[in-house]
């Protein structure tokens, strides 16, 4: 059969002992499945130390969840702090994942991504056209824990012009169709364009963004932010080094030799059967079982349901399923990068509440109607907490409420709208947003008792009052904070006072499914023995997380991510004596 390449140079001049001719089987020194930061990462290292690189995609298109994302990376003690004048170190970086992450991953899986995760940025900045820059201000999640950061240790990436990839690399990238109106809007950007009617750093930021959109299209720009840029400076960079990428190339197998060790894996490629060889290893960097709903109903907390997934189609546990006919062991099945979510008529995806949840003039509220979790807190401890409360009180929350008055909706940005903006016909029509003039009305459209919705409106009013969140803390945060309203006492209260009020039913969403393979220090898939599965390495979704059931800070999921394929592919270049 032949081989197929694909990518900026289809010969791959200089690749490592490449069999780029056509033979019955590809050779590679290095094999990866999936085309997310974890797998490109993958990829950009081994070029960079002089290895053949094979990313293998299911999908066709290339990017995976990193694309649907922020983009933003949580890596302590990089350059980009030190550049800023953040005070961090690694012993700093290490105190507070003890205090948050503590003793349910091993120490030596942190310890490796404390040293590891620095110098791959560093390296990138130098090599490659990957970039970042320092989100100022945006907190570490438990910025109040020992080593935690106000300041925060999160970067993003900058800005990309899509003109620099060619039009077939540009065809096959993962879009996020976010609804920006033509702007393009970092995470840096949007902390002030949601205080737009409220201060004057959102009204000067609205100007930039505004003035940079018109001349980025009298230049011909395509400028991309977040995840898009992120995955579009990872494919330019491969590209530039000479990797190769398959599009709709499932894995349907793993091949092993008589030892045991991993040599390569069977593919689908455009429907066709293909053997690729790996003299060095396997990666597998293909996600989680998002989208797979016997394994969510199997290992994850009720209800779940696809549909709540920020995840892309793909994410079907298929490494999951590989490691498992090997042997090898898994952790935190049961766990979610949670992320609460509306889903609302019509959308190909969920929208996932980030700033929405800190803003003011707004509650959440289970279907008895009471309120149950600081609202501002970190969406993954968000939804542990709409599992937890149900649980402990039978009330539902898979939907919870979250209930909005008119100051709330002419103040800031919400789900993507403007300030004053209207909801959209379908979304009122369809009932999907409940309206009312009065609590008591809206209590009866949510099918909740009328006075107790009210007496839980009259308490969160009195705290927005005393500026004091006396039940759940709300805005006692720093995290809290960056995304409330600075004019405030309290940036995340304020009363609901103002008609007419508004509902949206909340799920307990996830960004993707946490747990995986357990691996090591160095990435590679560990047996329920504890000893490595020889050529097998795992990263990002499709591994255990080394954050294990907590999410330290913006990017935690990227970072490890991207921090664990460079330290597997190191691993592998290290036998080869490079």
């Amino acid at each position: 059969m032949d081989t197929q390449e694909t990518g900026e140079a289809a010969d791959a001049r200089g690749a490592r002992g490449a069999q780029v001719h056509r033979t019955p089987e590809a050779v590679y020194d290095i094999v990866v499945a999936g085309s997310g930061a974890a797998g490109l990462a993958a990829a950009v290292t081994a070029r960079l130390r002089g290895l053949s690189v094979l990313v293998v995609e299911k999908t066709g298109a290339y990017g995976g969840t990193t694309a649907l994302s922020g983009g933003a990376i949580w890596v302590p003690d990089s350059f980009h702090l030190a550049d800023a004048g953040v005070g961090d170190s690694r012993e700093t970086a290490r105190a507070y994942l003890r205090a948050t992450v503590g003793d349910r991953v091993p120490a030596d899986r942190q310890e490796a991504y404390l040293e590891h995760a620095p110098r791959m940025v560093r390296e990138f900045h130098d090599r490659t056209a990957v970039r970042f820059v320092h989100t100022d201000g945006y907190s570490d999640y438990y910025p109040e824990l020992p080593g935690g950061l106000v300041r925060g240790r999160s970067i993003e990436p900058e800005v990309f012009d899509l003109r620099r990839l060619p039009a077939r690399l540009r065809a096959g990238l993962r879009r996020a169709h976010l609804p920006s109106y033509g702007l393009t809007i970092t995470s840096y950007d949007f902390r002030y364009l949601n205080m737009v009617t409220r201060t004057w750093a959102g009204r000067r930021t609205s100007v930039k963004v505004g003035l940079r959109a018109v001349r980025d299209r009298l230049a011909g720009r395509r400028p991309v932010a977040l995840g898009e840029a992120l995955i579009a400076r990872l494919r330019y960079s491969l590209a530039k080094l000479q990797g190769d990428l398959w599009l709709n190339a499932p894995v349907t197998e793993l091949l092993t030799g008589d030892d045991g060790r991993v040599t390569g894996v069977r593919i689908r490629h455009e429907g066709t059967p293909r053997t690729v060889r790996a003299r060095l290893g396997v990666v597998l960097a293909s996600g989680g079982f998002a989208k797979n709903a016997a394994l969510r109903d199997r290992h994850l907390p009720a209800p779940t349901s696809v549909e709540w997934s920020s995840a892309p189609e793909g994410q079907d546990g298929d490494a999951l399923q590989a490691g498992l006919g090997l042997g090898a062991a898994t952790d935190l099945l049961e766990k979610v990068w949670g992320a609460p979510s509306v889903v609302a008529p019509g959308a190909e995806a969920p929208f996932f509440l980030v700033a929405e949840r800190g803003t003011p003039n707004m509650i959440v509220v289970d279907g008895a109607g009471d309120r149950y979790v600081n609202e501002a807190a970190p969406y993954h401890e968000f939804v542990e907490a709409m599992y937890a409360h149900r649980d402990k009180t039978g009330a539902e929350t898979a939907p919870s409420w979250l209930i909005l008055d008119a100051r709330a909706r002419a103040r800031y940005v919400f789900m993507g709208l403007f300030p004053g903006q209207r909801f959209p016909k379908e979304m009122l029509d369809s009932g999907f947003v409940r309206t009312a003039r009065t609590i008591d009305e809206l209590a009866r459209k949510l099918e909740i008792d009328p006075r107790r919705l009210a007496d839980t409106v009259e308490r969160f009013n009195s705290f927005a009052r005393n500026g004091k969140d006396e039940d759940f803390g709300r805005g006692d945060s720093a995290y809290d904070n960056y995304y409330g309203d600075p004019t405030l006492p309290n940036p995340n209260l304020g009363e609901l006072t103002s008609a007419p009020y508004y509902a949206i039913p909340v799920h307990p969403g996830d960004l993707g499914t946490k747990g995986g393979l357990v691996t090591d220090a160095h990435a590679r898939v560990l047996r329920t023995d504890g000893d490595p599965v020889p050529g097998l390495y795992a990263t990002g979704n499709a591994s255990a997380a080394v954050m294990g059931e907590t999410y330290p800070g913006p990017g935690a999921t990227i970072g490890p991510a991207m921090a664990f394929s460079y330290i597997a592919v190191e691993h592998m270049a290290a036998t080869t004596g490079l």
